[in-house]
Order: structure tokens, then C-alpha cells, then sequence
């Protein structure tokens, strides 16, 4: 039996090319450099690449180990390393059906047979006792298998994209809410320092209304401005529990408060590496996972144009069967049968031509979400080099406007001492002063998640180490001590 296994072995070797298209990577124009270039590009890109971890570049390291904590503890991140496991194991299905399937049986039974076949009288009450070794293997000649073992292996690389992907989101995602988190505090601070200023006013106003040298009027429009300002600070104490809350998820833990680091003004963004248009091919992950996916597609059309051809398998047995178990292993009752069966299609009234056209329109769509992904992550970098631009340009306009109005605010309020004018003025500089500092510290937040989504949208070699540094499920068994 092994020689006619080994026969069968030899004839997979020599078979012939699998049938259905290889993979070629689609040709894709892409720009020989970015339409937006942008200062944040680092002018040493290979200093920054070798910087494995770029949110390490802000300086903070709460927001380092917020990260840090994320890779290895957040649910979807957790979710993406089992689902990779999972394909893996429909990888090793599809791999095994390469060799010969074997298997044991035994079998034992007691009763009455036929004496002959005429069927005249029985023969007396017996027992039968078996043991067989099965051997099955189908012979690869048309590369049914091979196509659809390289579909599995794309589905595992694309399943891994997918999870790189998780990781790229969610390290942008921590990174740009606690951010907005600082943003939040500062804001508080802005608001609750105006509301004590107003405050101070406010009892000032109310001395001098009391000797009847100030109007209801002017009191009550001071009033209004002071509850003005402490109307702010729950809806950004809101703001704040919110976000500490997210963040908390993020990190796998339950919500709760979050501590921090550096204050927004004292982070400094990190620098980004220029790189090429063409680079983003063999970096996003999102891309990555694309052509993966077609190439999965484009080799199951070779799996349905396989069963056009005949199909050969082998079978071999090698057992015994005897009447008495004593005798049961023993050369006398030993049985064995090999052969071969071949199964050819004749009318299957079209449907392996559907099989095929339907795994040609997959192929197809494969093909052109591949080609949105590739134009998706130029118009997402392009996008994002923009926007780092334009609010570098809002940041610089906003803080002239607020030195502009404190001078207002200034000016008016002594005008105002003086009797020049009147305190309506006094409310129009203070309203957008408070105003424009709270706009301006949201720019200054909205600046630092510029450079995060350049980040995201460029990807690079420090996805690769986040990677490899986020959870695994065999790793987290092991720890657990769970079998």
C-alpha cells in the first residue's frame, strides 16, 4: 500500500501548473510626491523612522503608558489577535488536505449470518471482531488544492492587516482623546480663572451700586457675564468625565479618572518622516489588507476551474478481522485493499460555469476596493498634510487675535474707570477674549491631532513594533495559566 501511496505522492510532483490566473499586483498611478508638503516633515527621516514609538516623541509619559496599556489590554485589539488565530486555523485545514488522511477503526459484532447464498438456514451465533488503518488522499493534478491553500494563506495575511489595522487606530484614538483630555483641562483652568476675575469684578460693582455710583444696569449686565462663565465650567467638567471615560475603555479598564502628564502647552508634536506616495503600497495596513483580499479572489477562480478536470483520489486499508479476538492480530487475518477512484463531471447544467463567473465577479471587486484603498490613503495623507498646515496658519492668526483683544479688554476697561465710555464696550472686549482663548486652546489641541493623523495616515515601520508588542491570545493563555 505505502508504495502505491508513494507512486501517487510522486505523480502530485509532476503534475502539471494549477489551472486559473497567477497574481499580479495591479498597476496603480501613483504621485511621485505629496501636493501639500508640510514643515512637520522631518528634514532627518531616518532619525525619526529609527524612533519606534512616535507618541514617545511628545514628551508625556502617561500618554506612552496609556498606549502601551491599550495594546495589550483593549477589547477590539484582543478581538483582532483571536480572529487571527482563528483563520490561521482554517489555514492549517486547508494546508492538510495536501496529505494523505489517515485514520483507525475498529469494529466488533455478534450474530447470525446466512449459511449460503440461497439463504437456506442460518449459521450458528458468532462473533466478529475488526481492526482497519484507512488511508485517503486526493492527488492535486489540476492545483485545486494549491489555489486554495494560497486563498487560505491570503486570507490569513489580510486577517493580519486587519489586525494591524486595529492596532494603527487604536493608538491614534488614545492618543488624540487624551489630547482633547488636556485641551479639556485647560479650558477648565481658562474658565474658572474668568469666573474669579468676573467674580472679583462683580463684588466691586456691588460696593459701588450700594454707594450709588453704579447703574442696575451695568450690574446686571456684570452679573450676566460672571454666570456666563460659570455656565462653561460644568459643561466642560462634562466634557472632561467623558473623555476620561473613553480613555479608560480604550485601556481596557472600567471608567473612571485618568491621570496626567504634561499640560497641552508643554507638548511638543513630533516630527514625521517624508517618505514617498509609492511607500504607502507596502505600508497601510488597510492597503496591505486589500490585495490580500484579491489575491485570495483572484486564486479561488482557479479552485472553481479546477472542477472542470477529473478528480483522482487514492485509498488504501491494512487491518485484521478474525472471529476470535485472541486471534485477532495475526497474519492469517490480516486484510488489505487499495485502489483509486476518479470523478469527472459530465452535465452539471452550468453550474461550474457559475462557480466560475461568480468567483470572477469577486475577483473583480477584490480589484477595485484595492484601488479605492490605495486612492483612500492618498487622499487621507494629502488630506491630513493640509490640515497640519491650515491649523498651524489658524493657531498663529488666533494667538495674535487674543493679545489683540487682552489689549481691548484692557484699554476698554480703563476708558470705561475713567467715564470715556460705556461698560457695554468693557462686555464686548471680555466676551471675545474668552471666547477666542477658549477657540484658541481647542486649536492648539486640534494642531497636536494634525500630526496624529499624519501619523495614522502614513503608517511606517513603528506600526510593525506596536504590532508585535500588542496582545496575543497564546501569550495571554499562558500568563492566565488556562489550557
Amino acid at each position: 500500500m505505502m508504495k502505491f501511496l508513494m507512486a501517487g505522492f510522486s505523480a502530485a510532483l509532476v503534475a502539471g501548473c494549477a489551472v486559473g490566473p497567477n497574481y499580479v499586483r495591479p498597476e496603480i498611478e501613483t504621485p511621485g510626491r505629496w501636493q501639500n508638503p508640510d514643515s512637520v516633515f522631518a528634514a532627518d527621516t531616518a532619525a525619526v523612522r529609527s524612533e519606534t514609538a512616535w507618541w514617545g516623541l511628545f514628551g508625556d509619559t502617561v500618554l506612552t503608558n496609556l498606549i502601551a496599556a491599550a495594546l495589550q489590554e483593549n477589547a477590539d485589539v484582543r478581538i483582532a489577535a483571536a480572529r487571527v488565530e482563528e483563520v490561521m486555523g482554517r489555514y492549517g485545514v486547508a494546508r492538510s488536505d495536501f496529505f494523505p488522511k489517515l485514520g483507525a477503526a475498529g469494529a466488533a459484532s455478534r450474530g447470525q449470518l446466512l449459511s449460503d447464498e440461497a439463504g437456506r438456514g442460518l449459521e450458528s451465533t458468532r462473533n466478529r471482531f475488526q481492526v482497519n488503518l484507512a488511508a485517503d488522499w486526493e492527488i492535486d493534478l489540476w492545483g485545486k488544492l494549491r489555489r486554495a491553500t494560497e486563498a487560505a494563506r491570503a486570507d490569513l495575511l489580510a486577517t493580519e492587516e486587519a489586525r494591524r489595522g486595529v492596532v494603527l487606530t487604536t493608538v491614534a484614538l488614545v492618543a488624540s482623546t487624551y489630547v482633547d483630555l488636556l485641551s479639556m483641562d485647560w479650558q477648565l483652568e481658562i474658565a474658572r480663572q474668568t469666573a474669579l476675575t468676573r467674580r472679583e469684578a462683580l463684588d466691586l460693582f456691588e460696593v459701588r451700586r450700594e454707594k450709588g455710583d453704579l447703574s442696575d444696569l451695568i450690574f446686571s449686565q456684570a452679573e450676566a457675564e460672571y454666570w456666563l462663565a460659570m455656565s462653561q465650567i460644568p459643561l466642560i467638567e462634562e466634557n472632561i468625565a467623558f473623555l476620561e471615560n473613553m480613555i479608560s475603555c480604550l485601556v481596557g479598564r472600567n471608567p473612571g479618572p485618568v491621570a496626567r502628564g504634561k499640560t497641552l502647552e508643554d507638548l511638543a508634536p513630533p516630527a514625521v518622516p517624508v517618505g514617498l506616495p509609492s511607500e504607502l503600497l507596502e505600508r497601510r495596513p488597510d492597503i496591505r489588507f486589500a490585495e490580500e483580499q484579491l489575491r485570495a479572489a483572484n486564486a479561488r477562480i482557479g479552485v472553481a476551474r479546477a472542477l472542470y478536470f477529473p478528480s483522482l483520489s487514492l485509498s488504501g486499508l491494512l487491518g485484521y478481522a478474525s472471529d476470535d479476538l485472541s486471534d485477532l492480530v495475526n497474519s492469517d487475518t490480516r486484510t488489505w485493499r487499495v485502489g483509486g477512484d476518479v470523478l469527472a463531471p459530465i452535465f452539471r447544467f452550468g453550474e461550474i460555469k457559475g462557480q466560475v463567473k461568480a468567483a470572477e465577479g469577486r475577483q473583480k471587486q477584490a480589484l477595485y476596493a484595492y484601488v479605492e484603498a490605495v486612492h483612500n490613503a492618498f487622499r487621507d495623507t494629502e488630506n491630513a498634510l493640509v490640515r497640519r498646515r491650515c491649523t498651524n496658519e489658524q493657531l498663529q492668526a488666533e494667538g495674535k487675535r487674543v493679545a489683540a483683544l487682552a489689549t481691548y479688554a484692557r484699554l476698554a476697561r480703563m476708558r470705561f474707570d475713567e467715564g470715556v465710555t460705556s461698560y457695554l464696550e468693557v462686555l464686548d472686549a471680555e466676551r471675545a477674549l474668552f471666547a477666542t482663548v477658549l477657540a484658541y486652546t481647542q486649536t492648539t489641541a486640534d494642531l497636536h491631532k494634525s500630526v496624529i493623523a499624519l501619523h495614522q495616515a502614513l503608517a511606517g515601520s513603528w506600526l510593525d513594533a506596536a504590532a508585535a508588542e500588542s496582545f496575543r491570545i497564546e501569550e495571554g493563555i499562558k500568563l492566565r495559566g488556562q489550557p
